[in-house]
């Protein structure tokens, strides 16, 4: 069967660094567009950003310079790097896969795959 694992999920202090990773199963997603999505109590889950399989990157603006997301075809890994974190970051985050047909797209409802998220949370 096809799955995203997500792992790396933990509690951290403001300002604080964290990894996630999402190791794929059942599959290989070597020219999948892989992302990551985050979820809140009543709210809407929210893009974060995404990965060509070429290495293209899209960051959501609430993130953009403090997140990095990253790509080992070898390893059929995808990472997320979350530095300077804030207490707004809590959520679970959703590793995401995307065939790429029809384009990059950042809409939730375009994922094909979805993991079943991890908790991140901020806090003093």
């Amino acid at each position: 069967q096809v799955q995203l694992v997500e792992s790396g999920g933990d509690s951290v202090q403001p300002g604080g660094s964290l990894t996630l990773s999402c190791a794929p199963s059942g599959r290989t997603f070597g020219t999948f567009d892989m992302g990551w999505f985050r979820q809140t109590p009543g709210k809407e889950r929210e893009f974060v950003t995404i990965i060509t399989w070429t290495g293209n990157t899209v960051y959501a603006d609430s993130v953009k310079g403090r997140f990095t997301i990253s790509r080992d075809h070898g390893k059929n890994t995808v990472y997320l790097q979350l530095n300077s974190l804030k207490p707004e970051d809590t959520a679970v985050y959703y590793c995401a896969a995307n065939s790429h047909i029809g384009g990059i797209t950042t809409r939730r409802e375009d994922m094909d795959y979805w993991g079943k998220g991890i908790l991140v949370t901020v806090s003093s």
